[in-house]
């Protein structure tokens, strides 16, 4: 039967996996997240015994990467994320140029094609949403004035990686691939740039303008017939309508369009409630999402190509940090607050395995290149745990003055 059931074997021995490999990480006093990717490996076509469905995984984790960010929408308002606008604007874009171009140099020198180390770069350039929410929730760190910078900081990757994918295979002949399969070139490449803006544009004034009046009214009149399983429900196909409908008919993500629908319940006054009844699903599913990472991972790259393993992980958690850190240090903000916010980027997720499976697909990444940005994808988001425990050393004494904050001021 276990061939029958691919979806419902996947999730059981997934989930148990996880929950045995997350009690030993808290054993050996490290996060639950490590539990999780070993979970993967150890279910994942590289390693002997069961192999789940290395299809339906990925698209699991993706259910909990819209629950997520629809949770952290609900915390956050429309003056927040404008408030922050003036650092993680050009922090993400000069952050992404940065590591892109050391990505790209990386490539060159290992002699792949400008292409192929094109998207190398870009893939290593962009943080993990789930990696980056889970830490700061986990630190309480979410609301905090570098909780919101680096939750900004990441909308504006996510809006860049939308683009990105959009326009990638418009550039697949030219780079020297092919188009992938689907996505003809493009007739006017200017046009199509000025159809994908008009698209996220049209998005976020429809979830602002529109949208906001009618969802926080609809919350109330379900609430008023006091089932609470009909509210749980409804907060539910919320979160994932808005996500889907948002990626199949305005191209951008399921992470983004969950993170407006989140903003525009944040309007209603119950909120609280609704990010309450959605915790146990976020829990369960970006447990999911790790043992999808897990699941990609080949042991046997590290004892092929440890030096290129290194030189991958080196760029994701010191290059990359050490731009954000620059950027952040030259706008004004303190070592602590820098720091912090840097150490919160210094691992690669979802945006960037996509990216990877295009690459190849267009036939400009080669297959070692997909290996080893899931290894440094799995090895950094390990390792951030340790990163944000030396960037703890630099924040003000508990109790000590601080300066206003500069993304929250004028």
């Amino acid at each position: 039967m276990a061939h029958q059931i691919p979806l419902v074997s996947t999730i059981c021995v997934g989930l148990t996996f996880a929950f045995a490999g997350g009690m030993l990480a808290r054993r050996v006093k490290q996060p639950p997240l490590v539990g999780y990717l070993v979970a993967g490996i150890m279910v994942g076509p590289f390693t002997p015994g069961f192999v789940a469905d290395i299809k339906l995984a990925p698209q699991l984790a993706e259910i909990g990467v819209m629950l997520l960010m629809f949770g952290v929408g609900m915390h956050f308002s429309v003056p927040e994320l404008l408030a922050v606008r003036r650092i993680s604007i050009p922090g993400a874009v000069g952050q992404i140029l940065f590591a892109t171009a050391l990505g790209f140099g990386l490539g060159r020198f290992w002699g792949w094609s400008p292409g192929g180390a094109l998207v190398l770069g870009m893939a290593l350039s962009v943080a993990s949403t789930v990696v980056l929410l889970r830490a700061l929730e986990a630190r309480d760190e979410v609301s905090t004035p570098h909780g919101r910078i680096a939750v900004g900081w990441l909308i504006v990757e996510d809006l860049v990686m939308v683009l990105v994918l959009i326009l990638l295979p418009a550039f697949a002949t030219p780079l020297g691939g092919v188009p992938p399969h689907g996505h003809p070139p493009p007739d006017n490449l200017w046009l199509a740039v000025g159809t994908t803006l008009g698209k996220v544009v049209a998005f976020v004034i429809l979830m602002l303008v529109v949208v906001k009046r009618i969802l926080p009214w609809s919350l109330r009149q379900i609430e008023a017939n006091g089932s609470r399983e009909l509210f749980t429900l409804a907060v539910i196909s919320l979160a994932l309508g808005v996500a889907y409908a948002s990626a199949e008919f305005f191209d951008v993500s399921f992470a983004l369009g969950a993170f407006f629908a989140g903003m525009v319940v944040n309007g209603s006054e119950y909120s609280h409630r609704a990010a309450h009844e959605l915790q146990p699903l976020q829990d369960v599913f970006s447990a999911l999402f790790f043992i999808a990472i897990g699941m990609l991972f080949d042991p046997a790259i590290l004892f092929e190509q440890p030096l290129r393993v290194l030189a991958v992980v080196a760029l994701i958690t010191v290059g990359k940090s050490l731009a954000a850190f620059s950027i952040l240090r030259v706008r004004g903000y303190g070592m602590g607050d820098a720091t912090v916010i840097s150490a919160s980027l210094t691992q690669i997720g979802e945006f960037s395995f996509i990216l990877a499976t295009l690459g190849v697909e267009m036939k400009l990444l080669p297959a070692e290149g997909q290996t080893l940005i899931v290894a440094g994808a799995l090895i950094s988001i390990t390792l951030n745990p340790l990163v944000f425990s030396f960037a703890d050393r630099w924040r003000p004494p508990a109790g000590q003055p601080r300066a206003p904050h500069p993304a929250l001021q004028g």
